[in-house]
């Protein structure tokens, strides 16, 4: 059968995806990954009715690094029968002033993806990764890059514009914004779900180890709060969000900090991890009784009410208030204390249908609807692989 392979590669964990190309559209058939690479690896992979195709795992050195773990999952991925690979969808997290929309990769627009590194330091090198190799090992095959900022392009100059000399802004410093495969995700579910609303204004926070919220008009992005990289916006897993800038001068100048430490501090020791000196997981802050835990999950929340505030003004009301990602998903009591705080808005929590992780979890008389929905970004990336392919 055709099919679709979508890869998503980080720092430790190499995500995979197969789609069968039917008639009806495309259909999941696996759905992977190699995760806990150079310290605990293990590659999984089931079937779309939750068999297990695979378990197994590695000593820390056989897996010590992204190349090995690409290698091994593609030895994996190669035992497979009845797959004839279309093409692969990757995504891409930051495509710069240059890419707006999916892009068919050859070797000029990896090369111009490269640059934009030391603006996702933590995922532009790991994304580009299985691109290189796959172009090596099966050239014929085409590559699909679909981006996480495209999604924001479409706003207005003076909402993406900084308050620097205008060369910079046409030199590409400005707001991106990010989670854009997810958002774009949400905004389609959201009119399968709720179509009455769905072309209202709504936010969308997708919550995880990266935190972003995204203010949708039609199901288009009106404002986000990630801005020129992914440190901006909201405290996140290992990374402060917003911050005056002057702190960053200040660790340079007083505390003797290089650019190499200062970017060290800001993308792996600082958000809820640096807070609460325990983790960056919500999960162990949460069931945490130490002090500093519980002023980590003040700040996020705070932070969270504080952006709802600001892109509710973006979109002059709100409608609905969608919770997405692994702590939006998952986490019953994080999300009770961000609609707590929007109540001023009219968010009315649905306390038992939020503890059952229900769909709907605002009450009948809340003006502002509250929903979770999963976000599902690899088959925002298998449907645009799809589509350009279909077109070239």
């Amino acid at each position: 059968m055709d099919a679709i392979l979508v890869v998503n590669a980080g720092s430790s964990s190499l995500k995979f995806q197969i789609f069968e190309i039917a008639d009806v559209g495309l259909r999941r058939c696996i759905r992977g990954q190699m995760d806990g690479i150079g310290t605990r690896p293990r590659l999984v992979a089931t079937a779309a009715d939750g068999a297990v195709l695979v378990d197994r795992r590695y000593a820390p050195d056989a897996v010590g690094h992204l190349p090995a773990a690409i290698a091994e999952t593609r030895t994996w991925l190669q035992s497979l029968e009845g797959f004839s690979l279309r093409a692969i969808g990757h995504r891409v997290v930051h495509g710069g002033p240059d890419y707006a929309r999916p892009m068919l990769i050859d070797h000029d627009t990896l090369d111009r993806l490269a640059t934009f590194q030391e603006l996702a330091p933590l995922h532009q090198p790991n994304n580009l990764a299985p691109i290189r190799l796959a172009m090596e090992i099966n050239p014929d095959v085409p590559q699909v890059a679909c981006f996480d900022t495209a999604f924001h392009r479409g706003h207005a100059p003076h909402t993406d514009c900084y308050a620097l000399p205008w060369d910079y802004y046409e030199q590409g410093v400005r707001r991106y914004g990010f989670h854009g495969l997810s958002y774009e995700y949400i905004g389609e579910r959201l009119a399968e779900v709720a179509p009455a609303i769905a072309g209202g204004r709504i936010i969308a926070a997708h919550l995880g180890s990266g935190a972003s919220m995204c203010a949708l008009r039609e199901g288009r992005s009106v404002e986000t709060t990630m801005g020129f990289t992914a440190l901006d916006g909201l405290p996140m897993g290992t990374r402060p969000g917003q911050m005056d800038p002057g702190v960053v001068l200040y660790l340079i100048e007083h505390k003797g900090m290089s650019a190499r430490e200062v970017t060290d501090l800001l993308y792996r020791s600082s958000g809820l991890k640096g807070l609460s000196g325990i983790s960056s997981d919500m999960r162990e802050l949460l069931a945490s009784d130490n002090p500093r835990a519980a002023l980590a999950i003040d700040h996020f929340v705070h932070r969270c009410a504080l952006s709802a505030g600001m892109l509710a003004a973006a979109l002059a009301g709100l409608d609905a208030f969608v919770f997405t990602a692994g702590v939006g998903e998952n986490s019953a009591p994080i999300r009770a204390r961000i609609t707590e705080r929007l109540a001023w808005l009219g968010a009315d929590l649905d306390a038992a249908a939020n503890e059952a992780g229900e769909t709907l979890i605002s009450t009948p008389a809340s003006r502002v609807a509250v929903y979770v929905l999963p976000t599902d970004e690899e088959l925002m990336i298998a449907r645009h692989t799809l589509a350009l392919v279909n077109m070239s």
